[in-house]
């Protein structure tokens, strides 16, 4: 009889039964931790513990992480260090001005870093915090803040070299050898999708699960880019499965909007389900006799119009299924295959992003204006934590939530540090004592650092156990200095978090409506923009869109009506791209007509986009370009053409309609 499972916290399951990649993972942080403290204080350098933090704050699990990471705050810390510097230069005899300057400043930092995604946000948030940890502290010795500044890189620099060296050489993971693993997840989920649109069942679950595999899958390309040839080889590769994944769904989606207008749907739907059923078992063995299927029965003249551009969508979409799965091989094998697009974009709200930097900006001017009133000696270290935390956590969804973790972490290092500090390291004078002190308890939040919901604290629990300790050449045990020190960093910390708490970005009516207005903004540039990049340029703000409306349907019944306009305009989107892709090589009359075509468009869309009283905007439009496809021609592409104005005829006035789904 087998005994019964004691069911553990994450905590306590991280520390009693980590895994393999769990121990090497800590292990490896400690050793590279131990030789960047080392050479800090062989170098003498003026604060030995940035070097080691900074191990635990760049340590990730895959060595493009690590690299990724380290360049980006490596660039965020200079960046820094300058701002530093000219803050102190222009206005350290006014503190009130400086305090303004460096509120300004993390306002801008944090404003880009909510724009941005992945390294490149993470620079802003350093170029932020690392002005507040060096200008904050040189306000009473302005002439000293250069040599700060100096410092602070070195010894930041040091720990970057540290770990990615250590993450290079000790137990590599690469982050290229699982992109083939996720972009075959990533495949599969694009089949299952395309499958649900065609029979009509749970489209929305299906389209949600493979959008999010692709941004998920997207996010991991940075960092194989930094792991050399082959990492960049799968990188470039990657983003060829992301497009060409788009344009299946794209397919699938037009195949389900044909069927609905077919009036006889039985002589075509045999064929749908035989594809749909052949996408879930991913059995692509079946595709070429299918694609066979529908070439013959697209020979047969009794079908009608209709019938015939659902069926040629379909053949349509089974040569794009092919493609996929070729560069779904290349990406396997390590090749780049043709045609790699430009990155994935993603949509941006400027307004929600300069609000999170003035909710960044006020609250480090409360912090300031609390400290200039009570003259207190630890107000400084107050303020710049809190403009760490701020900087850190602002452009993040969750903010409240987040600080709140770190907050932990730092709360538990203040007892731990204290125990270290003054029960144990007074007795030792060497460094491996030292290192013994140190490294059992970041080993231990090491192995936490590993677990999702631990990560935060773990990590602010490293980082401020060695600040907390401050090791270095010349200790000193003085417990009023670590008293206040502790009190001022949970107060800087604390005040954070109530902030966030208090003054909340969550997106609502206006966001929403702010993005329908940038997607009406992005089909208007889908009539200009080069057409070898618009899929990606368009697919990626799609899905970050519509993954975001489905937080919001979820959460409120009125997020229903946002949904359907961003489905809307998603469909209108394809049917653009599939229009242009089919008339791009079009000369005379015809690519005169398709110009006259596209700029009323661009102009309906820049007009306000599908409302009431535009219902028949697009129908003279759609006459003329269908007139001027009438001229015969045995090109398959004009054929696809007038499915594709058919199609933006029929969602525009459907968008039209009041409270369509």
């Amino acid at each position: 009889m087998k005994p019964p499972s004691i069911p553990l916290s994450d905590f306590w399951q991280a520390i009693l039964a980590p895994s393999r990649s769990d121990l090497l993972f800590a292990l490896r942080n400690i050793i590279a931790g131990a030789v960047a403290l080392y050479l800090a204080l062989i170098f003498d350098l003026e604060q030995p513990q940035w070097a080691l933090t900074t191990v635990f704050i760049v340590g990730q699990f895959t060595s493009g992480m690590v690299l990724g990471k380290g360049a980006y705050r490596l660039v965020g810390t200079l960046v820094g260090g300058v701002a530093s510097v000219a803050l102190i230069a222009a206005f350290g005899q006014s503190p009130l001005l400086f305090l303004l300057a460096m509120a300004t400043w993390l306002a801008l930092c944090t404003t880009g870093a909510s724009l941005l995604r992945s390294h490149a946000a993470y620079g802003f948030v350093l170029a932020g915090y690392t002005t507040a940890i060096i200008a904050l502290p040189a306000v009473s010795d302005p002439l000293a803040v250069f040599d700060h500044a100096t410092a602070r890189c070195i010894e930041i620099s040091l720990g970057i070299i540290c770990a990615s060296v250590a993450s290079t050489v000790l137990w590599p993971r690469h982050a290229e050898q699982a992109l083939s693993a996720q972009g075959r997840a990533a495949w599969l989920a694009g089949l299952e999708a395309a499958a649900a649109e065609l029979l009509g069942t749970d489209q929305r679950k299906g389209m949600l699960v493979a959008l999010g595999r692709l941004v998920a899958v997207d996010n991991q390309h940075a960092n194989a880019r930094f792991e050399g040839p082959a990492g960049r080889r799968r990188s470039q590769a990657l983003r060829v499965l992301s497009r060409d994944l788009l344009s299946v769904l794209r397919a699938a989606r037009a195949v389900a909007r044909q069927r609905l207008m077919l009036d006889e749907a039985t002589r075509v739907m045999p064929l749908i389900e035989q594809v749909a059923a052949a996408l879930q078992q991913a059995h692509l063995k079946d595709l070429p006799a299918l694609a066979q299927h529908i070439r013959l029965a697209l020979e047969d003249q009794t079908l009608g119009q209709e019938a015939q551009y659902c069926l040629m969508a379909l053949a349509q979409l089974l040569r794009l299924i092919e493609q996929s799965a070729l560069t779904l091989q290349a990406l396997e094998q390590g090749r780049v295959p043709p045609g790699a697009p430009g990155a994935m974009s993603w949509h941006k709200d400027i307004e929600q992003g300069v609000l999170a930097g003035l909710r960044c900006a006020v609250a480090f001017l409360a912090v300031a204006a609390f400290w200039m009133y009570t003259a207190w000696p630890s107000g400084l270290g107050a303020i710049s934590i809190c403009g760490v935390v701020l900087s850190l956590f602002a452009a993040r969804e969750n903010p409240s939530e987040s600080s709140l973790n770190f907050l932990k972490g730092i709360a538990l290092s203040i007892p731990v540090a204290g125990v270290v500090h003054f029960g144990l390291l007074p007795a030792f004078d060497s460094f491996a004592m030292l290192g013994l002190c140190l490294g059992i308890p970041l080993f231990l939040a090491s192995l936490c650092m590993s677990r999702p919901a631990l990560a935060a604290t773990a990590s602010a629990f490293c980082i401020f156990f060695v600040n907390n300790i401050g090791p270095s050449n010349l200790m000193t045990y003085d417990f009023a200095a670590f008293l206040n020190s502790a009190v001022a960093t949970l107060m800087g910390s604390g005040i954070a978090v109530l902030v966030f708490r208090l003054i909340q970005l969550n997106p609502g009516e206006r966001h929403y409506r702010r993005m329908y207005k940038a997607l009406l903004f992005d089909l208007a540039q889908l009539t200009v923009r080069p057409l070898e990049q618009a899929e990606s340029w368009f697919g990626g703000r799609m899905a970050d869109r519509l993954i975001r409306l489905s937080r919001y349907t979820a959460a409120f019944t009125t997020g229903t009506s946002h949904w359907s306009r961003g489905l809307q305009g998603l469909d209108l989107g394809d049917e653009l791209l599939e229009l242009r892709a089919c008339l791009a090589n079009s000369q005379g009359t015809l690519a005169l007509a398709r110009d006259r075509y596209l700029r009323c468009l661009a102009s309906a869309f820049k007009q306000g986009g599908p409302r009431e009283q535009s219902l028949t905007l697009m129908d003279a439009p759609s006459q003329a370009l269908l007139g001027a496809l009438k001229q015969p021609s045995k090109l398959a592409e004009q054929d696809m053409a007038k499915a594709a104005i058919l199609q933006l005829q029929y969602t525009w006035r459907k968008a039209c309609q009041p409270n369509t789904e």
